[in-house]
């Protein structure tokens, strides 16, 4: 499949960020697991929590905004009420508007996933809402992000 589909494991990925959340009882549908779209919120999150320590503190999104153009989650196992979610975000290759993001979610101590998924994110200007090149100092941080694991 294309490469948005493709494992997070892959090598040319690397883990940039691990976001914590905890499950809370509202995120249960009437199956008793946590609702299919609130895992795109767990990603929402980490991908948001990032990004804001990626943005120049001088200028926090004045600028330069961020969009989704597309996203996928898959589901393997189903989350459940009480836990803690630990959303591992990888980055990939920043192109010249857009930056590939990968994800898993397990349960903290699990180290089974839950889901992974992936999202491509565009860089905008914020006037005109057009996409636009990645600003240079957000650019460096993205080729250099990376934790210890």
């Amino acid at each position: 499949m294309g490469a948005l589909y493709d494992s997070p494991m892959d090598e040319s990925r690397r883990l940039a960020h691990v976001e914590r959340i905890p499950i809370r009882w509202g995120d249960m549908d009437a199956m008793g697991h946590v609702n299919n779209t609130v895992y795109f919120r767990f990603m929402e999150q980490a991908r948001i929590s990032w990004f804001d320590s990626l943005v120049p503190e001088d200028a926090p999104w004045q600028s330069t905004g961020i969009v989704i153009a597309n996203s996928s989650c898959n589901y393997k196992r189903a989350l459940t009420y009480p836990g803690t979610v630990e959303v591992r975000l990888y980055v990939g290759a920043p192109g010249g508007a857009s930056v590939p993001t990968f994800y898993e979610l397990r349960l903290v101590g699990d180290p089974v996933p839950y889901a992974d998924g992936a999202a491509v994110v565009v860089f905008v200007d914020m006037k005109t809402q057009k996409s636009r090149r990645i600003p240079e100092d957000i650019r460096g941080r993205l080729e250099r992000a990376a934790i210890e694991t």
